[in-house]
């Protein structure tokens, strides 16, 4: 289970004139994610769903709160004042260069991400790409190039192993980031924006393969989206933020059995639904300023 407990992010911004000034980008968002769910991040550009996924994931602190998974602390807030900085820097003092080694590629939750741009390394065929996630997991050498087979012929590149990203068309490109983080056997895989940059029916083929993916798997999957129809047919629960400072606006549960019709007339009323509330907040955005 994910558990973030009151999770705010404030971003400190030094103007030309040597002023300074900040924003929230979050405030005090709380709110537990159960194993194996579907869970979409839902809202309106700069809201801060992707910096809140990026706090879920560990790849930056919360200025306050924290995040759990399976009871265990993902990252502690940042120091925000000179007495925090060195307490912060007395419990970790003993860490070395030696020890920072040791558990170097050891993560403490079995996290994959992926992101709108692929970040797949352009210099790498499709097969390298996945054997070099393996290396940096600690897969010994021997049995990574058949586990990267194995999830790039889940995908559907079995045929495309030494191609390098180039050569591959955009849904091609966003499988072989997907087999990449099968590939490490994650508990958890955080998407943001995955589909954005391919067309609407590569898109289509895309949910419909990760579905077929994840239905036996366990997986829980957070994903940040601005496509309500996306949101509502993939989804199990959509958190929708407000405008900036990102707050949860709404919690929606969808009950719906799959396999789901795109055109059945309860997911379209929940679309309708949540873009009612994106109408009322972009004519009310003043009313969540602080």
């Amino acid at each position: 289970m994910i558990e973030a407990k009151h999770i705010s992010k404030f971003f400190s911004i030094v103007n030309d004139d040597r002023t300074a000034e900040g924003f929230y980008a979050l405030q005090s968002v709380s709110l537990s994610i159960a194993a194996g769910k579907i869970v979409s991040l839902l809202g309106p550009s700069g809201c801060g769903k992707s910096t809140f996924l990026e706090i879920l994931g560990g790849l930056q602190a919360p200025s306050e709160g924290e995040v759990y998974i399976n009871g265990v602390k993902v990252l502690e807030p940042l120091p925000s004042s000179r007495r925090e900085m060195e307490i912060y820097r007395r419990k970790y003092r003993f860490l070395s260069p030696l020890v920072n080694g040791i558990f170097r590629n050891r993560p403490k939750h079995d996290i994959a991400m992926i992101l709108q741009d692929y970040a797949v390394f352009p210099w790498m065929t499709a097969l390298q790409n996945v054997t070099f996630t393996l290396k940096l997991r600690g897969i010994p050498r021997h049995e990574r190039e058949a586990v990267a087979i194995r999830h790039l012929n889940r995908v559907g590149l079995g045929a495309s192993l030494n191609k390098y990203p180039s050569q591959l068309s955009g849904g091609m490109r966003q499988r072989l980031a997907l087999a990449r983080a099968l590939s490490v056997g994650p508990r958890i895989i955080l998407m943001d924006e995955p589909f954005a940059a391919v067309d609407a029916l590569t898109r289509e083929r895309l949910q419909e393969d990760l579905l077929e993916l994840l239905q036996s798997s366990g997986i829980t999957i957070v994903l940040v989206t601005h496509d309500v129809e996306e949101a509502v047919y993939l989804s199990d629960e959509i958190l929708v933020f407000s405008p900036s400072p990102g707050t949860v606006r709404n919690h929606l549960t969808i009950d719906i059995p799959r396999p789901r019709r795109r055109s059945d007339p309860e997911l379209v009323r929940l679309q309708e639904r949540i873009l009612k509330l994106f109408q009322y907040d972009s004519e009310h955005a003043s009313d969540y300023s602080i």
